[in-house]
């Protein structure tokens, strides 16, 4: 498993080992060890799966009082996955960190609570998998503006663009109710 550290502070993207041969691939995408050792969570409460089709974007969205840690990974396809820095102390407060996960390079995304998160579907069908640190409590969720300009985030040009209603009406930054 290898270990990099995007340029927002407590961001981590892993990309674990991968055993291919003519049958196809063995992976793990998580092992408890291991990521104790690189200083990542070892205890999931919650796993999610998604599907989305080409130009779908979720999010930005984020948990403001039970903040969520999400480890990120795409089963199947490609997605634009961006991840925005929210806690007011931290020295990358509104920036953002985006990088495609794919079901070829495998690499995996951890964020920590304090973010809000995101992606664009590149591909037909992105199946797109993850862990959570805490669970999920639908009145305590929070939506940013997928398309804040303030964020300036360089979303893929796909379309049509594909929005819940809940994600159009997101809410700017300089809105939202961000971590202290």
């Amino acid at each position: 498993m290898q270990i990099t550290h995007p340029p927002l502070t407590g961001l981590v993207q892993i990309e674990p080992r991968v055993f291919a041969d003519t049958r196809g691939f063995f992976l793990e995408t998580f092992q408890a060890p291991r990521f104790q050792e690189a200083g990542l969570p070892t205890t999931w409460v919650q796993d999610n799966v998604s599907r989305s089709q080409r130009g779908t974007i979720r999010g930005l969205h984020y948990q403001h009082r039970q903040p969520q840690g999400k480890l990120v990974y795409v089963i199947r396809g490609a997605i634009w996955d961006v991840a925005v820095d929210l806690r007011k102390s931290s020295p990358t407060f509104g920036q953002h960190y985006g990088v495609e996960l794919n079901d070829e390079n495998h690499r995996q995304l951890y964020i920590p609570p304090g973010f809000a998160h995101g992606f664009c579907a590149l591909s037909d069908t992105a199946d797109i998998f993850y862990k959570c640190t805490a669970l999920y409590q639908p009145g305590d969720e929070r939506t940013l503006l997928w398309n804040d300009p303030a964020l300036c985030i360089d979303w893929p040009a796909i379309t049509p663009r594909l929005l819940s209603p809940k994600d159009e009406l997101g809410k700017l930054l300089r809105d939202a109710d961000v971590y202290d």
